[in-house]
């Protein structure tokens, strides 16, 4: 902090005396050392310090000599002045700024044409409060170098940071001067404010970015249209935090580019990678504006998001599939539509949170392809493996749980999945439960009857279609309780549901479906 002025021009004091300022209520403006004052008082005032009192004894030929002031002070008068150093300044001074606190980091300093938001306490030079805008409720907000403030603010301001505080002194001829302002500042008054800068910005602004931290391998960007799922912490300028995504513990879900949200972060988070950690600065005009929303974003605020870009699709998107690994062997058959399958898999959200594992349950997971029985991604991802294979699966929402989930999974989650086909068996064309290898033997039922008394009861029938499978003669559907499967083929065949079926009841597929190249029960 610099070190006391001390009086060398105009000084303000007060002096005791018959006429003395104490009985007019008013202050003494007064240059020193430059014959405007007796030589006593020119004397004693030099080295006062502002709210220094001092008693001054002057004598007569340091006062009004053998002459006096008529009907005042006789002559030879040893003069006496109890004085009080108010405001001291020169015609050379300029603006005065201490650095209080200074923040680590300063994203920008003030500039000409500027607008700032800041809080102050103003004072006289005595230390005398004038104003504050503490008690006001709100920030002062204005414009820097355009002349909406008194010259020695638009100067003292120049070069601050967001949450700095400075002390600025400001002589009279840079303030209110000789006219003063109101009751509360008086003329020629040297102004003390303290302040601090809550934020800055220019409406020439654009939205700034900062990458704090970049997975490797990106790939893809997010680009207008994209959906995205975020994490972010928003605070002012100040570092006053006004929201956060986390305290709800649910990311924000949104379209990029579309107008959902405010349009600096509309733009600020495209070109973004899934999983990438980014700050994005948002000025007013880009944000809330003049009148800003709510009671924890005030008007004129700048914005600052701390981003964790979590996912982010089109809802164009296929599945996305890549090879990992592919068995040395010849692959000639891969999976298809129909076919019963095993396989292991693992799965997460992008950002690694790990979901489920068929290793969990010390078994692979069985599907049939193309029966709905799993995700459309994951179902889509599996067509076109070879058994011992292994691949990586991006499964867009639309493709999986999407916008409302399943339990475990949020709404709108794109999945990551790491699959290895186990095995495959080929399916059944549509409708079929059961297929011959070869041609069905002749006189069927004859051979279904097993006891030759014209009919066959389910027990004969399970009995005969075992036989079938166990000879290598025919197939179940894979992947069904074959008690059920049996048990729905009778249930076709049984047309009166009289328990039994006779000759007349039994048919082949073919013989239903001409178009059928296998025949079924």
């Amino acid at each position: 902090m610099p070190a006391p002025r001390r009086p060398a021009l105009p000084a303000a004091s007060r002096r005791p005396g018959p006429a003395g300022c104490y009985d007019r209520h008013t202050l003494v403006a007064i240059v020193v050392g430059v014959g405007r004052l007796i030589t006593g008082m020119d004397r004693g005032l030099m080295g006062m310090c502002v709210n220094e009192r001092r008693r001054l004894i002057v004598p007569p030929h340091l006062g009004y000599g053998s002459i006096g002031v008529a009907g005042l002070i006789p002559p030879d008068a040893t003069l006496y002045f109890d004085v009080v150093l108010l405001d001291v300044w020169n015609k050379e001074d300029t603006v005065q700024v201490s650095t209080l606190l200074r923040p680590p980091h300063c994203p920008r300093m003030v500039q000409d044409s500027d607008f700032v938001r800041y809080h102050y306490n103003g004072t006289l030079l005595d230390g005398t409060a004038f104003d504050t805008s503490y008690s006001k409720g709100g920030t002062y907000d204005t414009y820097v170098g355009s002349g909406w403030l008194i010259k020695g603010m638009d100067q003292g301001l120049l070069g601050m940071c967001p949450g700095e505080r400075r002390k600025i002194v400001i002589p009279p001829f840079l303030a209110y001067g000789e006219k003063g302002y109101g009751t509360v500042i008086p003329s020629q008054a040297s102004l003390v404010f303290h302040v601090l800068l809550i934020d800055v910005h220019n409406p020439k602004d654009t939205v700034q970015l900062e990458t704090l931290e970049l997975p490797p391998g990106c790939v893809r960007r997010a680009v207008a249209g994209d959906f995205m799922r975020y994490h972010y912490n928003g605070s002012l300028m100040d570092g006053t935090l006004f929201d956060s995504s986390y305290s709800r513990n649910h990311t924000y879900n949104t379209y990029v580019g579309q107008g959902y949200i405010i349009p600096g972060m509309d733009q600020g988070l495209q070109g973004s990678c899934m999983g990438e950690r980014r700050r994005i600065i948002i000025p007013p005009h880009l944000a809330y504006g003049e009148n800003g929303t709510g009671d924890k974003i005030p008007g004129s605020a700048v914005l600052i998001f701390d981003v964790h870009v979590i996912d982010f699709h089109n809802p164009a998107d296929p599945v996305e599939i890549k090879t990992l690994s592919r068995p040395l062997e010849t692959c000639n058959e891969t999976a298809k539509l129909g076919d019963f399958v095993h396989y292991h898999y693992n799965c997460s959200l992008l950002d690694g949170t790990r979901l489920f594992s068929s290793h969990d349950y010390g078994a692979p997971q069985e599907a049939t392809l193309g029966a709905h029985k799993v995700i459309e991604g994951l179902d889509t991802g599996l067509q076109g493996m070879c058994v011992g294979e292994r691949r990586q699966l991006v499964v867009p929402p639309h493709l999986a749980h999407g916008e409302s989930g399943a339990r475990g999974v949020p709404g709108s989650a794109v999945l990551l999945f790491e699959v290895e086909l186990v095995s495959r068996e080929d399916g059944l064309p549509t409708g079929y439960l059961f297929v011959w290898h070869e041609d069905p033997p002749a006189h069927l039922f004859e051979h279904m009857d097993l006891n030759k008394d014209g009919e066959v009861p389910v027990e004969e029938f399970s009995t005969f279609i075992k036989a079938q499978v166990s000879e290598g003669k025919g197939r179940l559907l894979p992947g069904q309780d074959p008690e059920k499967t049996i048990g729905d083929m009778f249930q076709n065949q049984d047309r009166n549901q009289d328990g039994k079926i006779t000759a007349e009841e039994l048919k082949l597929k073919s013989d239903e479906d001409q178009d059928r190249v296998h025949e079924e029960l």
